[in-house]
């Protein structure tokens, strides 16, 4: 016995290290570094014009402040320290959404919003409820909508989160990354246990009773055991969903990631063992894993969109959204249209300037062909249910399976080491190579040169 498990480690860390790629997280496809200038705001205006209005739509806003910089982040976000640039950022912002009413066809009806950073909480109570009136003004927003906002519990108050109750706030999502002091500390992220239970608490005591707890592993100075203790606390705060994030260690694209010191971050062997096991402990206790990174409730709607085959992917991770048309609203958010993608200015000043002058801040994106909406579709049910059926997706979507057949064959080495199984054109990624999916996705990514530094690390 004890001869077999020695083999079986060996054999699991030398996976770990031979498939410790670069790829795509595939929140979209095309990803985001493949979007350009040739998507302009004329385009946009044309995309939008010709929106369903019978379809409903989703909607995101980007708030792009926080009052400290954590070194991990990977977020387009600016430092604040005075509140005058955010009222100054609202003020265009409004104007924003004012436009884009006007762009639309008529008035359309949003089931889902989501508002993200940065750190939404740098808002004031009374900017709640400015932003969410002048929504309502402009949106059918549903008397079942989910309305989901990102909170920092280090500068969160109970009158905060009153205010969210007021407005119908009805998920949060708390960034923890880390209980661990060290761990905290080497990220520039002090937050204790404690802060996140009186968040959680005043959440439950205003109505909302759907959280949603963002960890990570990989981070410096972690181990498996730290790795455990977070699950575990977490846990014990009993959120609907858990997210279990790998750090993605990019300083030549972040430079403040810099500041954290390599020599003390996992490699892939133990970030790999980080992975499973807080994996194997989240089933213990009770959570059924979510495509790549997700954990939910058995009762929540994530699993249930699993089992039901309408989990969906987009720009905020694994959703219920089944919308086509999701509208992104502030500077760098990101927008999925039936024809494409788009992007606003990052540069404030850009995005400010824009539309000042009346403009959408449209600064890039891409236009959908027939070959991106294929692979689009493979990818998607990649990950989200870790299983594709090429035949079906052509079918239903159009297309010619053998134009895939150059992503089965770089499917080969995964087959042989036991993380996919295919059967003529369907694909099945295994229990062991859940946490490889997105090398399996990558396949199938006609833009891609696998492992490019700008990419994530696959675990």
């Amino acid at each position: 016995m004890k001869g077999g498990g020695s083999r079986t480690r060996i054999t699991t860390l030398h996976i770990a290290e031979k498939y410790d790629l670069r790829v795509p997280r595939y929140t979209s496809y095309p990803t985001a570094p493949h979007f350009s200038a040739a998507v302009g705001e004329e385009q946009y205006r044309g995309w939008l014009a010709a929106l369903d209005p019978a379809e409903p739509i989703s909607l995101y806003t980007h708030i792009p402040f926080c009052d400290s910089m954590c070194w991990f982040c990977g977020c387009y976000t600016k430092i604040v320290g005075r509140y005058e640039p955010i009222h100054a950022y609202l003020v265009t912002l409004h104007e924003e959404i004012r436009l884009l009413a006007a762009a639309l066809p008529a008035r359309l009806e949003a089931r889902h919003m989501h508002w993200g950073g940065g750190s939404p909480t740098m808002l004031r109570p009374d900017d709640w409820l400015a932003l969410i009136d002048l929504l309502r003004a402009h949106f059918d927003v549903t008397a079942d909508a989910e309305i989901a906002v990102e909170l920092d519990p280090r500068d969160t108050t109970e009158a905060y989160v009153a205010a969210l109750a007021r407005v119908g706030v009805n998920r949060v999502s708390i960034g923890v990354q880390d209980f661990d002091p060290e761990v905290q500390a080497a990220i520039n992220r002090d937050q204790p246990f404690a802060v996140v239970e009186r968040v959680c608490g005043w959440l439950r005591a205003h109505g909302i009773q759907r959280i949603n707890l963002d960890l990570m592993y990989g981070l410096p100075h972690q181990t498996v055991e730290r790795v455990l203790s977070m699950v575990d606390l977490a846990v014990s705060l009993d959120p609907s969903r858990i997210a279990l994030f790998g750090y993605a260690h990019v300083p030549w694209m972040k430079s403040h990631q810099k500041l954290i010191d390599e020599a003390t971050l996992p490699g892939a062997a133990e970030r790999w063992r980080q992975l499973t096991e807080a994996t194997r402990r989240l089933g213990e206790l009770g959570f059924h894993a979510v495509g790549l990174d997700h954990f939910a409730r058995p009762d929540d709607g994530l699993s249930t969109a699993l089992t039901s085959g309408r989990l969906r992917r987009n720009f905020q991770g694994y959703t219920t959204d089944e919308a086509t048309t999701l509208l992104g609203l502030g500077a760098s958010a990101i927008g999925s249209l039936p024809q494409g993608y788009v992007q606003n200015a990052a540069p404030l000043h850009d995005y400010s300037r824009a539309i000042e002058s009346g403009r959408l801040p449209t600064a890039r994106g891409i236009a959908l062909n027939a070959d991106d909406r294929l692979r689009r579709r493979v990818i998607e049910e990649l990950m989200c249910g870790l299983a594709v059926d090429l035949d079906a997706v052509c079918a239903d979507v159009g297309g010619d399976a053998e134009a895939l057949a150059a992503g089965l064959g770089r499917l080969t080495p995964l087959v042989e080491d036991g993380l996919t199984h295919i059967d003529g054109h369907r694909i099945l990624v295994t229990d062991a190579g859940r946490p490889f999916v997105r090398i399996v996705a990558a396949a199938f990514d006609a833009y891609l040169d696998v492992g490019e530094k700008r990419h994530s690390r696959a675990v």
